[in-house]
């Protein structure tokens, strides 16, 4: 039986055991928020002059915008290239983008010492700065995710609010329009990311620091697209009983073997032009976070994606694609954080338990608020499993 039909809400019980849960770790980081807005960064953090950043930009914004590239990477391929064939995994994908970069802006926001001039890029131009660029490509970029999805939502209460049903069809006809701004915005704050910290040659690890860092950016935020839309796509499925995707996940795999074999290629090239590989075994907390990286989180899941045994397999496929998600993440927790080492430093950063908190209660809100939206608006389009309550 097809596994497809028009996306539907779940119309299932919300409030179970696990969205308690997740509540609550919400209210605890909300504790901790307001700790940081009265008491300031150093009252909820480790950061200091030498370490200006921590997890909030190493996990939050610089992991939390690669892992939502799934949104811009899937629309592309249906509303660009036409393949409507993966239309079914295109509003999971957006959903998932949109609650990503908009808590990436809410950590963002409490992140910055002077949280009250957060707007002063929109008004206050820097054309010469990178840090300018990728401030501005986030925020309009959060905003068409906005617009994307307004049609959803416009579908579900369009009959109680016409003008949000004019908006929404008004939506629709200028679609590809918004996925190309979507692309073109996605891939320059991608790289911009990597490029903010060119400018600290001495302070980043020579595995990690390259001129290249902009393109490693780029490519690895495009091949792990695909593979977040597996690993969510799974959770969802097997979480809510419905019958799997795999007609439209195994496909969407075969391009992944192409991307990451090009970020594979990169990776490695780089270590050699550079010679950067003779730090590989100079037994450092470094190194072996670097080789964790590149070894289970990139070129394992490659290989193991080249074989059509685990393409075939729903469990393998996702241990496959959580290896790339993963190693995507420690990518970028590597670069930000691992691989920071300023000279002169007195004591090496570690998160404070607010820091933990707050991060906790941020991806926590993404996981709460995607399921209230797949329960009563019409995101998922598979089926119930037949005979699951």
């Amino acid at each position: 039986m097809d596994a497809h039909g028009s996306p539907r809400p779940l119309e299932a019980r919300f409030w179970t055991p696990g969205t308690q849960l997740l509540f609550a770790f919400m209210l605890l980081g909300l504790l901790f928020i307001i700790a940081r807005l009265v008491g300031g960064l150093g009252a909820v953090t480790n950061l200091d002059n030498y370490y200006p950043w921590g997890l909030w930009i190493g996990f939050d914004v610089a992991t939390g915008v690669a892992l939502a590239a799934g949104g811009f990477t899937t629309a592309a391929l249906v509303q660009i290239l036409g393949r409507r064939r993966y239309e079914g995994v295109t509003r999971p994908a957006l959903l998932t983008a949109m609650l990503g970069y908009t808590f990436v802006a809410v950590g963002l926001f409490f992140d910055i010492g002077r949280y009250w001039a957060v707007w002063h890029p929109i008004f206050y131009w820097q054309p010469n700065s990178v840090l300018f660029e990728v401030a501005m490509c986030v925020m309009v970029y959060t905003t068409v995710l906005h617009l994307e999805f307004l049609p959803v939502i416009s579908e579900r209460v369009g009959k109680v609010l016409p003008i949000l049903h004019k908006i929404g069809h008004f939506l629709e006809k200028i679609m590809p329009a918004l996925i190309i701004l979507g692309v073109v915005l996605s891939c320059m704050h991608q790289s911009g990311l990597g490029s903010l910290l060119l400018i600290a040659p001495t302070k980043v690890h020579p595995l990690w620091y390259t001129p290249i860092l902009p393109l490693l950016f780029l490519t690895s935020a495009i091949a792990v697209g695909y593979p977040m839309v597996v690993f969510e796509t799974t959770l969802a499925t097997g979480s809510f009983g419905l019958e799997d995707e795999m007609e439209i996940l195994r496909p969407l795999t075969r391009i992944t073997i192409a991307l990451l074999g090009i970020y594979l290629a990169l990776k490695i090239g780089d270590l050699v032009v550079r010679k950067a590989y003779v730090y590989l075994l100079e037994g450092s907390a470094q190194s072996h976070s670097f080789l964790v990286e590149l070894l289970g989180g990139v070129a394992l899941p490659w290989i193991m994606l080249l074989m059509p045994g685990v393409r075939r397999s729903r469990k393998w496929l996702f241990v496959a694609c959580t290896l790339i998600v993963l190693g995507v993440a420690l990518n970028r927790m590597n670069v930000f954080i691992v691989g920071f080492q300023p000279a002169y430093s007195v004591r090496p950063y570690y998160p404070h338990v607010g820091e933990i908190a707050i991060t906790l209660g941020l991806t926590s809100s993404i996981i709460f608020f995607y399921r209230l939206c797949v329960t009563y608006l019409p995101v998922l389009s598979a089926r119930k499993e037949e005979g699951h309550a």
